[in-house]
């Protein structure tokens, strides 16, 4: 599951959610960030995303959204994204938003989040 935490937009918002998070001794799987219009939206998947959202909460943390995502690996090799993008695509799946989380024995871990993960899974 990804959450979404939506911030304002100033140094130390990374410092202070890594620092609650590491308190709870909650892992941090994968993770993005991002700032629009004076506000931050930073992207985590954790090991365990109900401990995650209570910690949150606890320290009163605004989560946007929570939703399923996948985590899909491809092989590390140029071309790899744009194969996988395709056969979603084609499938009318839409992607609303991606986010590498690592590699591993010559594949790269990607996260992703779509319209439709069960059709995803299928694809």
């Amino acid at each position: 599951m990804e959450i979404v935490v939506e911030t304002d937009d100033r140094p130390g918002i990374i410092a202070e959610i890594g620092e609650v998070f590491g308190h709870a001794r909650l892992n941090i799987k994968a993770a993005a960030a991002f700032a629009h219009g004076g506000r931050g939206y930073l992207h985590f998947v954790v090991d365990d995303a109900d401990r995650a959202l209570a910690t949150l909460k606890v320290a009163g943390w605004k989560v946007r959204t929570t939703r399923e995502v996948l985590v899909v690996s491809l092989d590390d090799r140029p071309g790899e994204l744009g194969r996988y993008a395709r056969r979603l695509s084609d499938a009318g799946i839409n992607i609303a938003a991606f986010y590498m989380a690592g590699e591993r024995a010559g594949e790269k871990e990607l996260i992703v989040a779509v319209d439709d993960v069960a059709s995803a899974r299928r694809a």
